[in-house]
């Protein structure tokens, strides 16, 4: 070894003397070495200053420095992009929940006015009525006399167990509009490029998909095209069957109105990679003009 060498670890900084034994340690690199005109330590001086570090004392150390290590990783791991995928799947879920519990009470409440289905067509829009309104006031809402409706007066305690269980519902319709609500909000402030592109339930569920915002950046116009048709993919794959020409892109309102919806998906594909790359790495805003370059193409 060297008469003074230095060795940096996760622990510090340590000087070693030409046999091998520490004479200093310091958390500051530079002015260690310095201070004792030190060389970096070589590789066949690895093992002798390993030895050395093999003490209980600094295993100890180390074991600490690691662990404050990969704390500081995990915290630094959690991005604001993960709260919109996060947001994005509660989002579908309530959306399902929903949609399964209006179902439900649609079938219960037609025991009592059947004819409130037949008028209002939305499930939601109708838990909300039967949380909101008696059965009296519902009726002079859809215009029925209790001698046409085909449905049975039902005891008190039965009407309130049915309006209960339509508040519950209601209760998830407003929940499910303050998510959206935070969704829009992250989306302009996290990816306003992508979001200027595909609105915040589309932009969100490509991040969702993809994974991260990363991910997304860094996939190929193609991946991100047919993002969200992964099993027409894999049934191309393997049966050999008409392979998908977009994904979860179907949803945009330039792909659903265009006769070439999978030449607008390509188009929208190459412009939202794009995007996602210019949000991940913090450039300037220029989704509005690209927004307008595919409207005007595909007007």
């Amino acid at each position: 070894m060297a008469d003074k060498t230095i060795f940096k670890t996760s622990i510090g900084n340590f000087v070693f003397n030409s046999q091998g034994k520490i004479i200093d340690r310091g958390q500051d690199y530079e002015k260690l070495k310095q201070k004792y005109d030190a060389e970096d330590a070589s590789e066949k001086d690895i093992q002798t200053i390993l030895s050395e570090l093999k003490t209980k004392e600094y295993l100890v150390k180390l074991r600490q420095a690691c662990l404050e290590s990969a704390r500081a990783e995990i915290k630094e791991s959690v991005s604001q992009d993960l709260f919109i995928v996060q947001t994005s799947n509660h989002i579908d879920e309530l959306a399902k929940s929903i949609n399964l519990l209006s179902k439900r009470l649609v079938e219960w409440y037609s025991y009592s006015l059947p004819e409130l289905a037949e008028k209002v067509q939305d499930y939601s829009m109708m838990a909300i009525m039967v949380a909101d309104s008696t059965r009296e006031e519902l009726m002079k809402q859809i215009n029925v006399a209790e001698e046409a409706s085909m449905g049975k007066r039902l005891d008190a305690k039965d009407e309130e167990a049915i309006r209960d269980f339509a508040r519950s519902i209601k209760s998830l319709v407003e929940l499910k509009k303050r998510e959206e609500q935070y969704l829009e909000t992250l989306m302009k402030e996290q990816v306003p490029n992508v979001h200027a592109l595909a609105g915040s339930q589309i932009g969100a569920k490509l991040i969702s998909i993809a994974g991260s915002l990363k991910n997304l950046a860094r996939f190929p116009a193609s991946t991100v095209q047919l993002l969200g048709a992964e099993k027409a993919l894999f049934r191309h794959i393997i049966t050999g069957a008409r392979p998908p020409k977009y994904g979860i892109l179907h949803e945009h309102y330039l792909v659903s109105r265009s006769r070439e919806k999978g030449k607008v998906a390509r188009a929208l594909a190459n412009k939202l990679s794009i995007a996602a790359k210019i949000d991940y790495f913090k450039g300037e805003f220029v989704g509005d003009k690209m927004r307008q370059e595919l409207e005007e193409k595909f007007k």
